[in-house]
């Protein structure tokens, strides 16, 4: 399991949440999703540390602190959902009618 942070910087590093979570423990990784298209940050990143009692730790003292001028959103990451297909009724018909003339 791992640590979801929001509201993050845009010019915070990999470097920067190491060392902020590693007063809370063991951190063992730190992930920075980037925008697929443009390469910026998110604003968001996820962290794991090496203990959940390190991971409760770092959530009950870091949620909602104020951390390179923002006030940080701190929770246990959910499990990813599966989103599946993005497309409405079949493949046949794309939202026209189904008459045939």
């Amino acid at each position: 399991m791992s640590i979801y942070v929001g509201n993050l910087s845009y010019e915070v590093t990999q470097d920067d949440l190491t060392q902020t979570f590693s007063e809370y423990g063991t951190v063992k990784r730190v992930q920075l999703p980037t925008d697929r298209e443009t390469g910026r940050l998110r604003g968001f990143a996820f962290v794991e540390m090496a203990t959940e009692a390190e991971e409760a730790a770092a959530i009950e003292k870091l949620d909602g602190a104020e951390w390179m001028g923002r006030d940080l959103k701190v929770n246990k990451a959910k499990p990813r959902e599966d989103r599946g297909s993005s497309g409405g009724g079949s493949w046949g018909n794309k939202g026209g009618s189904s008459r045939r003339y």
